[in-house]
């Protein structure tokens, strides 16, 4: 889990008179990842494609043009089939000089539609006038403009114009008309220059005669038409993509895998009368490729396993670099490539490799870390929001996301909301909460859950407590990253793996120790020895005694001068003591980062705890541990009444449900949205912040990524059957 599936380098040498029956194994068992050759060996050029290599590639080309014109989709396809070269020769052509006809047709239906709706556009203004379109232009000596604007704005300016004789406006809801006769000697424009004073939007006239309401009645009655035609081709491009989807579909699988093999000897190096093929394998089926060629071509082919890749990125490719096991000739590969991954994760755990591969899939030398978010990433989430109700709804939506999608995408996210929701109702169990209410503590655990968030005044030991457990586990989650940091680095240089990783363990463990000791406790919070001591668990742990706190000073000094010696190892002693003295400083910023964890704890009870509040009400009462608040969900008591041996001693809000119908009714719709806000901000706080964690804190730690995807030479068949 924690590392990829092994790959080995494989190579096929052989006769060019088998290349054709060893492409065809080959890609049958799509099991090698081909390496490409670089032209660097000395006689051998990258092959050449085999003949009809451009004729598929057309072919495919235009089979996926009319895929994307009839819009098709895999539940189009019907039935797996074979096809023949006489179909892609008669068929496709067939198809394709339908659809083009159709689609053409198509295109100059919707170009008649847009101009009737351009001329709709101009001419609707108009029929809001009533007056006929050839009676606004032709003539010589009245001028007209017709617009949009404030028809009293317009008769003012045009009554303040000298250069007009007479003039009419008319007009209609938004459009008018102003008719003007001009003064004798008066310019062609004067009309126009006495609307410039006002907002005057001038429109432009058709190029039509008569009724404007009756030209508009026959370009809508025209447009019908186009529509009508237009639902009549979209109908026969349906139908053509009912008849030929299947067809399609499987023509490109077809054409997809001939250009796959007919291009394949581009990455071959040859000769003229050899060639050589090169690409990694998981190491568990080399014998699987070797007996399948063997069974195609005989002893004409010779199939090598040149390296079995090592974990370790610094022995990669090197000298003796491979295992035992694997027999070297002295030859050279291709290329440098690194081997292509293969994650290696069992069911359950797969989901996450999203999260992995939203950063970046790991490098083949690296650690997977995988499998540390399968195990931390719910907890933390679980754990922030700890509620049975919001659990069971993220299961429900895990659930709908895993079954109802065929994206691997959707399913992954599904698998985890599944996971997240699951530790998120276990943690709601161990509070005793539903939907932020207390009711599940009062039935499993008879009011006394084991755990409670901390919010209420009563309960604030709680909520340090989980301050305290937050830094705890981000001391062993960064621990695993400076493990699996130090394990990497330590087969290459174990010096440098001890003054990098090592050094930061020790500098954590020894400050932190100190931390949580007893030495020097009169300048340290009075909670760091009474949360595991009694308040609020009785684990008979008040820290570490001061001797320990001291042993942890000289582990911690130790862990610091390691440091600080690998710093100044790599910039000198100046510049190495300042940058590590400053970053050393990032032992407590790292750790105290995860102090998040109980802070959105107590944030998202915070959330519910205001929504319940609007709808049932709280009233409050005294006890020796602090108050204590109650949801009025049977009935509100009046303050100086007694509840469980306590007296309320106030009504800290009365709550819609106890204010009469309408209050019941506008409680309800605050109750549902409210949950349902809590639930989504749910995701984007405690989801965003525990990937975070992950992110920065934990695979910063060791995490490069940027590993190359394994992708086979071959194709999963969908809509074919073997020729």
């Amino acid at each position: 889990m924690l590392r990829p599936e092994r790959m080995s380098k494989v190579s096929v040498t052989g006769s060019r008179a088998v290349m054709d029956d060893v492409i065809e194994t080959v890609h049958e068992l799509n099991l090698v990842h081909l390496s490409d050759y670089d032209g660097s060996w000395e006689g051998f050029e990258p092959g050449d494609p085999v003949a009809g290599a451009d004729e598929a590639s057309e072919k495919l080309v235009t089979v996926r043009s009319l895929e994307s014109i009839l819009d098709l989709d895999d539940a189009d396809a019907g039935p797996s089939r074979i096809v023949t070269e006489d179909e892609l020769d008669e068929e496709l052509e067939a198809v394709r000089t339908e659809v083009n006809e159709l689609e053409d047709r198509r295109g100059e239906l919707e170009d008649d539609l847009r101009e009737i709706d351009e001329r709709l556009d101009a001419v609707k203004p108009f029929a809001e006038l009533g007056i006929d379109l050839d009676l606004l232009s032709g003539y010589d000596t009245l001028q007209i403009a017709v617009g949009e604007g404030d028809a009293e704005a317009v008769r003012s300016a045009l009554s303040a114009a000298a250069d007009l004789r007479a003039f009419e406006v008319y007009d209609g809801d938004d459009t008018l008309a102003a008719f003007a006769y001009p003064e004798p000697g008066a310019d062609d424009d004067a009309l126009d220059d006495a609307l410039v004073s006002v907002n005057f939007a001038t429109l432009e006239v058709p190029d039509a005669e008569g009724s404007p309401e009756e030209y508009v009645e026959e370009l809508e009655h025209e447009r019908q038409k186009l529509e009508s035609e237009l639902d009549s081709v979209e109908q026969e491009l349906r139908n053509v993509e009912l008849d030929a989807a299947g067809f399609l579909l499987a023509a490109e699988e077809k054409l997809s895998i001939e250009v796959q093999k007919a291009e394949a000897p581009l990455n071959f190096a040859t000769t003229e009368n050899a060639f050589v093929a090169e690409g990694w394998i998981p190491a568990e089926r080399y014998t699987d490729l070797a007996t399948a060629l063997r069974d195609a071509v005989g002893d004409r082919v010779e199939v090598d396993e040149l390296e079995r890749a090592s974990y370790d990125a610094h022995q990669a490719h090197a000298p003796g670099g491979t295992d035992d096991e694997v027999a070297a000739d002295g030859g050279t590969t291709m290329d440098d490539d690194q081997p292509p991954v293969v994650q290696d994760n069992p069911g359950a755990v797969k989901p996450f490799e999203l999260l992995v591969e939203t950063i970046n899939r790991p490098k083949y030398f690296e650690f997977d870390p995988t499998v540390v978010l399968f195990l931390t990433f719910p907890l933390f989430f679980g754990f922030m929001i700890g509620d049975f109700g919001y659990g069971l709804l993220y299961m429900g939506i895990g659930f709908w996301l895993y079954s109802s999608f065929d994206s691997d995408a959707i399913k992954s996210l599904g698998g985890i909301a599944l996971w997240a929701g699951g530790f998120t109702a276990l943690f709601g169990v161990l509070y005793g909460e539903v939907f932020g209410l207390h009711q599940l503590g009062e039935i499993l655990w008879g009011g006394n859950p084991p755990m409670h968030k901390g919010l209420q005044p009563a309960e604030a030991s709680y909520a340090l407590t989980w301050l305290v457990v937050s830094i705890l586990a981000g001391l062993a989650h960064m621990t695993v990253g400076y493990a699996f940091a130090f394990i990497e680095e330590f087969n290459h240089d174990p010096v440098e793996a001890v003054l990098e990783s090592g050094s930061w363990v020790l500098l954590f463990a020894g400050v932190w120790t100190w931390i949580l000791s007893r030495h020097l406790s009169g300048a340290k919070p009075d909670f760091l020895y009474s949360i595991f001591a009694g308040e609020p668990f009785a684990f008979g742990f008040p820290g570490f005694s001061p001797t320990v706190g001291m042993l942890g000073l000289a582990v911690g000094a130790v862990g610091f001068a390691l440091y600080l010696a690998g710093e100044i190892r790599h910039f000198g002693p100046l510049a190495g003591s300042v940058i590590g003295a400053l970053e050393s400083l990032s032992v407590l910023s790292d750790a105290l980062s995860y102090t998040r964890i109980a802070a959105v704890t107590l944030a998202k009870a915070g959330m519910a705890f205001v929504v319940n509040l609007l709808f049932f009400g709280v009233y409050v009462t005294e006890t020796g541990h602090g108050a204590e608040w109650h949801f009025g969900i049977g009935h509100m008591p009046e303050a100086g009444t007694t509840y469980h041996g306590h007296e309320v001693a106030e009504i800290m809000f009365g709550g819609l449900f106890h204010s009469g119908i309408a209050g019941i009714v506008v409680g309800l719709l605050v109750l549902v949205l409210g949950h349902l806000l809590v639930l989504a901000l749910g995701i984007t706080s405690a989801g965003l912040q525990a990937v975070r964690l992950e992110y920065v804190e934990f695979f910063g730690k060791f995490y490069e990524g940027g590993g190359d995807e394994y992708e086979p030479f071959g194709y999963e068949r969908q809509y074919t059957t073997q020729d």
